[in-house]
């Protein structure tokens, strides 16, 4: 199987951008220490073709700042997240380089390259921090998708917290949906109750994600997002379902980033 990713000490470029004081007077970042246990690996792997550009959508603009910067501050600004951890696209580190450099409002953003598929660089994330997991520094993971620019800190703390007996997964309940016929031409009824539309953060005791994802990969298996994997392979640790955010929307689309905008106006730009 091909190497997803470097061994840290031997080509994972940990941004120690500008000294305090000078990054301190250009963002006004307040010198929050963050010393937690948990980590945080969002991802940066997506296009733009459905949002109308060639552009990677999440260093589109989006209030001023590009939309992949929003999760990076976010997760930056939690006292319970140590490690931030963005998992990138080869092909975007000059992007990338300039967004940590301008607009990320702390030190310590770990780039990774990230692999062909999102399990890939779910992996790829993982492995730089094995570690640390390994030897008890990070004692849990949030998983990120970086088009959900939104993401509040209430949400993120909220999955880490129930994410501590096993693993969390925040959502939408649903009531708008239907069930097709086998043959998908028909229409079969309402859907079955309980159905609910996933979010991330998703966050998971940090060995047993590990351990999983490098499960996946030996077997070949692909999942459509985190809880499915361990879901898989640790059946028996506990997944519980938070309540997710309406404003914790992906952005897909060229409308999504409009609306973006009036939810970050009507917030004050504040996301808590």
């Amino acid at each position: 199987m091909q190497r997803l990713c470097d061994d840290p000490a031997a080509g994972s470029d940990v941004r120690r951008g500008d000294p305090v004081a000078a990054r301190a007077a250009r963002t006004g970042w307040n010198g929050r220490v963050r010393n937690g246990r948990a980590a945080a690996i969002v991802l940066a792997g997506g296009s733009g073709t459905r949002v109308g550009g060639e552009l990677n959508k999440v260093y589109l603009p989006l209030a001023g700042r590009s939309v992949i910067s929003w999760s990076l501050n976010t997760f930056g600004a939690m006292r319970e997240i140590g490690p931030v951890v963005l998992v990138i696209r080869a092909a975007d580190r000059d992007l990338v380089d300039r967004v940590v450099d301008q607009e990320v409002e702390h030190d310590g953003v770990e780039i990774v390259t990230g692999g062909a598929s999102r399990q890939e660089s779910e992996l790829a994330g993982l492995r730089h921090l094995a570690s640390r997991i390994g030897g008890g520094a990070v004692d849990a993971v949030l998983i990120h998708d970086g088009a959900r620019p939104l993401m509040s800190r209430a949400l993120a703390a909220g999955v880490l917290e129930a994410a501590r007996s096993g693993g969390a997964v925040p959502g939408l309940p649903r009531d708008d949906l239907a069930a097709a016929a086998p043959d998908g031409t028909t229409l079969d009824g309402p859907a079955p109750e309980g159905i609910v539309a996933v979010q991330t953060p998703q966050g998971f005791r940090a060995a047993p994600l590990l351990a999983a994802y490098e499960e996946a990969a030996r077997c070949g298996f692909v999942g459509t997002d985190t809880a499915s994997c361990m879901q898989r392979f640790a059946p028996d640790l506990p997944i519980r379902w938070i309540a997710g955010d309406e404003r914790n929307f992906k952005i897909t689309f060229a409308h999504d980033l409009l609306m973006a905008e009036v939810v970050l106006a009507r917030a004050g730009h504040h996301l808590t």
